[in-house]
């Protein structure tokens, strides 16, 4: 399923997702039919504006979760339904790996893990998106604006960089799908963690509470095959 893109001559680079739902996924998508397209097919801009803000500067290898949010406005006067942001890391080092990045995105009270994969740009790519659980994507309303809390930690294993976030965003539409808002880039840095003081703090979440219940429903994502992605990038010439 190769989603659609709006034109924008301003905006560089250009996003491609593709996105590939599971077998009874696809099948309950194309019975319900299509959502509503956010923006009529003559609209050159996007029908969503995007903002990364609140992040810290700096995430310590091997340590806690660092909190920010995702502003989604809808400038137009239809509702925006099956949502689903698409964040892209780019690290200067060229060396943070798919399994390093442990990002989690909010529905209320309920956190979603998101899977990253690596692209052959050497970038991290990962959508908001948990078919195991039934996540539909987000609605935002018209004219309004829909704040997602993201959270991040960084697995020990990873070196001191610089890393890049943005959100491309696309709204879901059965087999087939739309890009309709790009954020602003969110630019951290990975620090060294400290060594001698035992296991690092993300890890010691992973046999317990909460971090154990993130590992388990990002393992299950990854054997059921609930989404697989790839990114295309093309930077305009000025």
């Amino acid at each position: 399923m190769l989603m659609r893109l709006f034109s924008r001559a301003t905006l560089c680079p250009v996003v491609a997702v593709a996105v590939v739902l599971p077998g009874a996924a696809a099948a309950h998508a194309a019975a319900a039919g299509p959502l509503p397209a956010c923006a009529s097919a003559e609209d050159r801009s996007f029908p969503l504006t995007a903002r990364i803000h609140g992040g810290p500067a700096a995430y310590t290898a091997g340590g806690g979760f660092g909190t920010w949010e995702l502003e989604l406005t809808n400038t137009t006067g239809r509702p925006c339904t099956g949502v689903h942001p698409v964040v892209v890391l780019v690290d200067e080092k060229r060396e943070l790996k798919p399994s390093q990045p442990r990002l989690e995105f909010y529905d209320g009270l309920t956190t979603h893990p998101v899977r990253f994969e690596a692209t052959d740009a050497d970038e991290l790519v990962g959508v908001f998106a948990d078919d195991t659980a039934g996540f539909p994507g987000f609605t935002v309303g018209p004219r309004t604006t829909l704040t997602v809390k993201v959270r991040l930690a960084v697995t020990s294993d990873a070196v001191p960089n610089q890393v890049t976030a943005t959100a491309a965003v696309v709204q879901r539409r059965a087999d087939d799908g739309d890009w309709i808002g790009q954020s602003d880039g969110y630019r951290f840095r990975i620090d060294s963690g400290r060594t001698g003081t035992g296991l690092p703090f993300a890890e010691e979440l992973a046999p317990t509470g909460t971090g154990g219940r993130i590992l388990a429903v990002a393992t299950a994502a990854l054997l059921t095959g609930a989404l697989s992605l790839l990114l295309a990038r093309r930077r305009r010439r000025h």
